[in-house]
């Protein structure tokens, strides 16, 4: 009878032993539900579970123009920063993105062709 109640515990430990090892069988029935496991964490799993999100950059330094650099900055970090102060707030953000500090000449809007919807704003700089 003990030799009984032993039993239950090797299937077990073999079960997650052949898990880890990934030791079932192609086209086994075991195979397919790790296999459907894996599809349910990969698709079901909230992306706020993982930090390591990819984010797009809030501050791109584009190719300079007419002996002025240009950079591209996000509509969110200038939009409420008024107009007389946007010049300053774009020195800054360019300083914290890159660590130089470049003297920006001014700030211009991006709209859309409508002139409806702000996309975001160019600094441009001197060196």
């Amino acid at each position: 009878m003990d030799g009984h109640q032993d039993q239950p515990g090797v299937s077990a430990r073999n079960l997650s032993k052949k898990l880890i090892f990934w030791d079932f069988p192609r086209a086994s029935w075991p195979y397919d539900v790790v296999v459907g496991l894996i599809l349910v964490f990969i698709f079901a799993t909230p992306r706020t579970w993982f930090s390591d999100q990819p984010r797009a950059a809030s501050v791109v330094l584009l190719s300079p123009e007419r002996g002025h650099g240009q950079v591209y900055i996000e509509p969110d970090l200038l939009r409420k920063v008024p107009e007389t102060a946007r010049v300053q707030r774009a020195a800054e953000l360019i300083h914290q993105r890159t660590g130089k500090r470049p003297k920006v000449v001014s700030v211009e809007p991006i709209r859309d062709d409508a002139e409806r919807e702000l996309k975001g704003f160019i600094a441009y700089t001197t060196p």
